[in-house]
């Protein structure tokens, strides 16, 4: 909740330590027994009554602005997980909760008139205020002080006279903001505006819904908190705000025409308002949560989207985590380190999941064409919490509609469904993703890249991708990597595709083309990645003279001349390609080579034909992508892979990515192969599982166009969940093909799958089973005999 400091501390004598000043470290026992908390919500009075609990010598104190029968929204969801947390802490809580929540196991999924329901996922809540007035009776049973509708202290004040100052005064810290060089905030605003209302009537499941109107795409996301009342909460994207004129309407109007919109999943009955405004969620992220004895805990130190309902079961989990910690620690310094090093990998986890779920419904809208039952499971699946797998366990008749309406065959996971593009079929949607092995010479693939690439062929993966393979020898990144500028080198990558075609029948292997650009001329990955060579360098080309690293090589300008003669090496290496027997074509337009170095405003400072507006920027690249189409084959495939994104300022942007991706889809592409980063060595990217797919998500649905999703896609449940929900079409993946060459063959053994998706090669088919570790059939127990 919102909170203002006081100009001066209540009730205090002498001169407050100003606000800006770093927190102090008294010398205080290592064992804090006097104990100052900030902000009276959920987080901020579970961890009062937990301190006091522990050890009643303490004396804890709670100032809260507001009147203790204030609140703000309705309802309040807990998980499973949450409440043994707070079972094994605090019996007595856990008792009062557990005699007013209300529990429901279906999600009720509204798209176009057309309701799907989802089961099997177990929900428990009950009222805000509710909660409120548990955790104020315990806090007084135990001898808390509470202090309602009373300003607290400057925060420098209570560090300096308490062991423990306990910062919850939510994602409005204002004690946040007072000591912002310490905690280093970043709070990031989004693009929808929602407003938090009620219904005085219980919803029989968590219901989810969308109203396509003349302004834009609304949704409505409503759960029962009480046997006689729900939470809804109405969402939609600024500029369908604006739209619809919600800027100007006053509060009232603006909660009679959201009843009007949503009557439907109303039952043509009013909602409520509690000091309810239109508002927009923002995320608050805190390099630091803790300096000197002043600590921050729930919203203060974190957000997460209300979508994936996150907010005070964090802020109840960051206060058991606290007090834990400050029993096992020997010192206050040690516990709230800990508490950091315990709490921020989980609530990283949780807001890359918030994340994803807000963005999907931010862009909702690219969705809707979908088949409803679709559109559920997309919406189900959207955090990558659930997934495919999971969602089967929990409701096997929902999940198998779906798979029936996408159309997988009886017992087909969605991976081993085929997939066509031009006269090439894959036989499944894996593809090993094209890995730089450094390991040629002269740029002749080898013994090497025969049972490296023969191996994951064999594996079972669809297709099978080269690394980059360089189309002149100073387009190499390293000495170690493959060319096709030769004949030498076409016989020997005719000798790999023979072996794949013969010995893997049904397995596709493709090539991927590239030019290093300004990321060339530098050692191999496991002696340096991207660092100079000591000796031997060769001169770099680039669309301007940018180093890629500061102190690297600076790149030559391409001329006019020099493009010229840079299309007909990619159209060349093309020509040898094809002889070479390769299925499927990719044209490398990313991760900073000399393509994607046109692409990005960031590498791209040219004044003439090819530089400036994104058209500009993007004309070279689609030269050279149709000299190559001009020399290819006209029924094999070719891809091209992008960086959707630079993750710098400045750099390409997501609307940009699109008509990157349109453009060469209008050239002739078959899908986008949709990467990001390593355009700029200065890059910042959110890493995470499956981190890069809302990225090719966003450029299938609005460009239309098949992709091919890549990074951190590391298991067979994200491969199914992805391709079932529609956000890409294939999965690419790396690592864990590294880790294992038959990846795709023993994903298809743990789904009990044996199929044409996956075909073991006849040699290794007495291994398709996972080899026994011990002993399973010892009889089972059927007797208890009583003494």
């Amino acid at each position: 909740m919102e909170r203002t400091v006081s100009a001066t501390p209540s009730g205090v004598r002498g001169t407050a330590r100003s606000a800006t000043t770093s927190p102090h470290t008294p010398p205080t026992p290592n064992h804090p027994l006097r104990i100052a908390v900030i902000g009276g919500g959920p987080g901020g009075l579970y961890a009062a009554a937990l301190l006091k609990r522990l050890d009643p010598r303490r004396t804890v104190t709670v100032w809260e602005r507001n009147a203790p029968d204030d609140t703000f929204g309705f309802g309040v969801v807990l998980s499973d997980e949450t409440l043994g947390g707070i079972e094994h802490a605090d019996p007595v809580v856990y008792e009062a909760l557990q005699r007013d929540f209300v529990r429901w196991d279906d999600i009720d999924i509204v798209h176009r008139g057309i309701r799907h329901t989802s089961g099997g996922h177990g929900f428990a809540a009950l009222g805000r205020q509710r909660l409120l007035e548990i955790l104020h009776e315990r806090c007084r049973a135990l001898g808390v002080e509470l202090r309602f509708a009373s300003e607290a202290p400057y925060p420098a004040w209570l560090t300096e006279t308490h062991d423990l100052v306990i910062a919850a005064d939510g994602v409005h810290s204002t004690t946040r903001e007072a000591y912002a060089h310490v905690f280093r905030p970043r709070v990031a605003a989004h693009r929808c505006r929602y407003i938090w209302l009620a219904a005085d009537f219980p919803f029989e499941a968590f219901r989810f819904e969308i109203a396509e109107t003349e302004h834009g795409v609304m949704q409505l996301h409503g759960y029962p908190y009480a046997a006689d009342a729900s939470t809804v909460i109405v969402e939609m994207r600024e500029e369908v705000w604006r739209a619809a004129g919600y800027d100007v309407l006053d509060a009232g109007e603006s909660v009679g025409r959201c009843a009007k919109i949503f009557a439907d999943a109303l039952r043509g009955r009013p909602l409520r308002s509690n000091k309810s405004a239109w508002t927009t969620f923002r995320t608050v992220v805190n390099d630091r949560w803790s300096a000197g004895n002043l600590v921050l805990l729930g919203d203060a130190a974190h957000t997460a989207h209300f979508s994936i309902g996150s907010g005070t079961k964090l802020a109840v989990e960051d206060a058991l985590a606290l007090a834990a910690c400050l029993e096992e620690q020997p010192s206050l310094d040690r516990a709230l380190a800990a508490y950091e090093e315990e709490r921020k990998p989980v609530v990283a986890s949780t807001q890359r999941a918030a994340r994803a779920s807000l963005e999907w419904f931010e862009n909702v809208r690219l969705y809707r064409d979908q088949p409803s039952r679709r559109f559920a499971f997309n919406l189900l699946t959207r955090s990558r919490r659930v997934t495919h797998d999971n969602l089967r366990l929990r409701d096997a008749r929902f999940t198998g509609a779906v798979e029936r309406e996408f159309g997988c065959p009886p017992g087909t996971p969605p991976m081993f469904t085929p997939f066509r593009m031009r006269g090439l079929t894959l036989r499944n949607r894996v593809v090993v993703s094209p890995m730089d092995m450094y390991s040629a010479t002269d740029g002749v693939p080898g013994d090497f890249h025969l049972v490296h690439l023969g191996a994951r062929a064999l594996g079972g993966a669809g297709l099978v991708m080269t690394e980059m393979v360089c189309v002149s020898e100073e387009g190499r990144i390293t000495p170690g990597c493959t060319g096709l500028y030769t004949g030498r080198q076409t016989e020997a990558w005719r000798r790999i595709t023979e072996f794949v075609h013969r010995r893997a029948p049904g397995t596709a292997i493709g090539v991927q083309l590239g030019h290093s650009g300004r990321k060339g001329s530098t050692k191999v990955m496991w002696e340096g990645m991207d660092e100079p060579l000591p000796d031997g360098n060769w001169p770099l080309v680039a669309a301007s003279p940018l180093p890629y690293k500061p102190g690297g090589q600076t790149p030559r300008e391409l001329s006019r001349a020099q493009l010229t003669d840079l299309r007909e090496q990619f159209a060349a290496a093309a020509g040898r390609a094809a002889r070479a027997g390769f299925d499927l074509l990719e044209l490398h337009c990313a991760h900073g080579y000399l393509l994607s170095g046109f692409l990005s405003p960031l590498t791209n400072m040219r004044t003439d034909a090819y530089g400036g507006s994104p058209e500009k920027r993007l004309r070279f690249p689609l030269e050279v992508f149709d000299a190559v189409r001009a020399v290819w084959p006209g029924e094999r495939p070719m891809t091209v892979r992008i960086s959707a994104t630079d993750w710098a300022e400045g750099g390409t942007t997501a609307e940009e990515a699109v008509e990157i991706a349109r453009a060469f889809a209008a050239h002739g592409a078959d899908a986008i192969d949709v990467s990001t980063g390593q355009v700029v060595a200065d890059e910042r990217p959110e890493f995470g599982r499956s981190y890069q797919t809302p990225f090719a998500d966003r450029i299938r649905h609005e460009a239309r166009v098949p992709v091919i999703a890549v990074g951190a896609i590391s298991s067979w449940d994200d491969v199914n969940s992805l391709i079932l929900a529609g956000r890409t079409d294939l999965c690419a993946l790396g690592r864990p093909h590294l880790y294992d060459p038959h990846w795709t063959l023993h994903a298809a053994a743990e789904q009990g799958y044996d199929g044409p998706g996956a075909v073991w090669p006849d040699p290794y088919r007495a291994g398709s089973r996972r080899p026994r570790t011990g002993r399973t059939d010892a009889p089972k127990p059927r007797l208890t005999l009583g003494r």
